[in-house]
């Protein structure tokens, strides 16, 4: 449970470090945009530096890491995308979010 909820807060911040200048943030000038934006990454490594360690050292595999961080980055950008970015979702998201779902459950199945 700590792999999952540090990878949550790491994909929180990442999700702000590469997305958040779109929208207000675009008139800013592009070197200030970079700088924040690594600002943000710095924390979010903060996170996602112990989320791989302590799931690797459980027994995770590199690749069971990488499809749930996917998972949840999706799950997150979505949020993002609605509530800060006022984009609606469409079919095509949630199908994409299914595709990614069943990922996790192949690298998961026989554990």
């Amino acid at each position: 449970m700590p792999v999952l909820l540090l990878l949550t807060v790491s994909n929180l911040f990442m999700t702000a470090a590469w997305y958040w200048h779109l929208k207000g943030g675009m008139q800013k000038p592009i070197l200030l945009v970079i700088l924040i934006s690594w600002g943000l990454a710095l924390v979010e490594y903060c996170f996602a530096v112990p989320a791989n360690r302590i799931g690797y050292a459980s027994g995770w595999s590199a690749a069971q890491l990488k499809i749930v961080q996917e998972a949840i980055a999706l799950s997150i950008f979505g949020g993002f995308m609605v509530l800060v970015l006022g984009e609606p979702l469409h079919w095509r998201h949630f199908a994409a979010f299914a595709l990614i779902l069943a990922a996790v459950a192949l690298l998961f199945s026989g554990r």
